[in-house]
């Protein structure tokens, strides 16, 4: 009986501490969102047009945002989805995917703005040759492709930063709870996000090391930040000669937003690689990551990366089990320990780690789906697309539907799609994506301290008057305040914290609960005041 008052006396204090909130990040709770399309967050060179224009040109940068419809919260926890496509555009790639359009962004960030989140599709610029005769060449390409990817993150960050500042916070961002999630390509762009904060870590790289040097002796790395701007894309950058192929005097990066921080508080990354291990250091933020154990295209510990249409070799870099490994080997994902996180996506994490052969480290959902019937793995598995669809305006052979457009390699890209996705579909994705969203919320909600976000005041029912009666409940319970504390909202939460049923904008100080479907057994229900919460247990016979 000791144990049974014990559990409910810290569950009721829990629920005040939430609000009712902690549903809201773990899980949807909102079912309409608002899009704002085509926000321009700054303007930087892109050198996907060298060949024609001969120097790099000015881009606007843009990203979309979704929000959750009827939320009247003030801040939200801001998530910054990155798409994938190999720094290429769609189609120019070899693939159908590599937009903020995306079907899996679309569907993280419309899951994300449900579940009580601000959530901004990125795009970025894109450019370099992956055909290039050498692999030296393809580094050197690949690397400054993700220099820029990393600049246009951090002027993302500082985007909304300055927006919350200035111009009255349009998009309700909390700028002290920023998340960065990468998918594919976005998860390479994410890491480095995370991870490289210091220039000179180009240059002294563990694994392997000197891969990001065109050579020694003189010195010189395959970045430069006279050429190529700063880590953080804070300071204007001018081509002093013609070095790296760029015309002397050529603006290579654009200032935007320079007196904000680009910190942000956690890392996700789906189906991504890190450019070098030795770029965690102790202390560094939070990594949660989501990657196939035997993806033929991102290494999922240490290997070499490869071209995914010619097999060609790229560079050494480092997948989601070596960053697991460093991270808790640092301590730097601490706060998922802490957090006791044992759910069924967690179970089925460490039951995954066991068949790729490893222990589970926290944050690491290993994906060990046996390959399809071509023999290919297929990855984390989330996009899906309609074969009719016209590619859309601005890309190669915009206008003509993906299952008509020939693919370099043979066939549509339609049919080139299936052989990584043979029953490619919505509803597969969705499952997919279900896992996702499933081990991210609870990690997120961790390491973002989400059980303090817009906190109430835990009070006393004496306070208020609040009386529930009766109690026992049989069919009919009646909730009772003082006229002058009128109820705000009433929430009823089970002995594990699930919100079982919910009453939302009640202003009144007597409501009636049928009690309906609800199973016999203890629960708390929670009332919201204007001055704080007040909890009481309540026993469904």
């Amino acid at each position: 009986m000791k144990r049974t008052f014990t559990i409910f006396m810290t569950l009721a204090l829990v629920l005040a501490a939430y609000v009712g909130q902690a549903q809201r990040f773990l899980a949807e709770t909102f079912s309409e969102v608002q899009v704002t399309r085509d926000v321009t967050y700054g303007v930087n060179a892109t050198v996907l047009f060298f060949g024609t224009a001969g120097e790099a040109v000015p881009q606007q940068l843009k990203l979309d945002v979704y929000e959750p419809v009827g939320d009247e919260a003030e801040e939200r926890p801001l998530v910054l989805v990155f798409h994938t496509g190999i720094f290429l555009p769609a189609v120019t790639n070899g693939d159908i995917l590599g937009t903020k359009t995306d079907s899996a962004v679309v569907e993280i960030c419309n899951r994300l703005a449900k579940a009580g989140y601000t959530a901004a599709s990125v795009d970025y610029r894109t450019g370099w040759n992956p055909l290039a005769e050498d692999q030296p060449t393809r580094a050197l390409g690949l690397l400054q492709a993700t220099y820029r990817g990393i600049q246009d993150g951090r002027t993302a960050i500082r985007y909304f930063k300055k927006s919350h500042a200035e111009d009255g916070n349009p998009f309700k961002v909390d700028p002290n709870r920023i998340t960065a999630f990468g998918v594919g390509t976005g998860g390479y762009l994410v890491l480095g996000l995370a991870t490289l904060d210091d220039y000179t870590e180009i240059i002294t790289t563990t694994n392997g090391p000197g891969k990001f040097l065109l050579s020694v002796e003189p010195l010189i790395p395959m970045v430069v930040q006279a050429y190529h701007g700063d880590i953080e894309g804070k300071v204007l950058t001018i081509a002093p000669d013609a070095a790296f192929g760029l015309p002397a005097g050529d603006t290579t990066n654009y200032v935007n937003h320079p007196e904000y921080s680009s910190d942000f508080q956690l890392c996700a990354n789906v189906g991504g690689a890190l450019g070098d291990i030795s770029w965690i250091d102790e202390g560094g933020m939070p990594i949660i990551s989501m990657q196939s154990a035997f993806d033929i295209f991102a290494p999922y510990d240490d290997a070499t990366l490869i071209v995914p249409t010619t097999g060609d070799p790229i560079v050494r870099v480092q997948g989601a089990k070596a960053i697991a490994i460093r991270q808790n080997e640092l301590g730097n994902n601490q706060v998922f320990i802490d957090a006791g996180i044992n759910d069924d996506f967690t179970a089925t994490a460490m039951t995954n780690s066991g068949n790729a052969s490893h222990d589970y480290y926290e944050a690491l959902y290993p994906i060990t789906n046996p390959p399809n019937s071509n023999g290919l793995d297929e990855g984390v598995g989330i996009n899906w697309w309609d074969p009719n669809a016209p590619v859309p305006a601005g890309l190669q052979g915009a206008g003509v539907p993906w299952n008509m457009l020939p693919h370099p390699a043979g066939g549509t890209f339609h049919t080139q799609g299936l052989a990584l996705n043979e029953d490619m579909s919505a509803e597969k994705a969705r499952r997919n994506i279900d896992t996702v969203m499933g081990y991210f919320y609870p990690r997120a909600f961790a390491a973002l301290d989400l059980a303090n976000w817009n906190r109430i005041e835990n009070i006393s029912p004496n306070e208020v008057n609040m009386q529930l009666a009766p109690n026992p409940v049989g069919n009919e319970v009646v909730l009772t305040s003082a006229e002058a504390t009128p109820m705000r909202a009433i929430r009823i939460y089970d002995i594990n914290g699930r919100l079982v049923r919910s009453f939302e904008n009640v202003d009144y100080h007597y409501f009636f609960i049928s009690r309906g479907n609800i199973p016999s057994g203890t629960y708390v229900v929670s009332v919201e005041f204007d001055n704080g919460l007040a909890s009481r247990k309540v026993i469904f016979e």
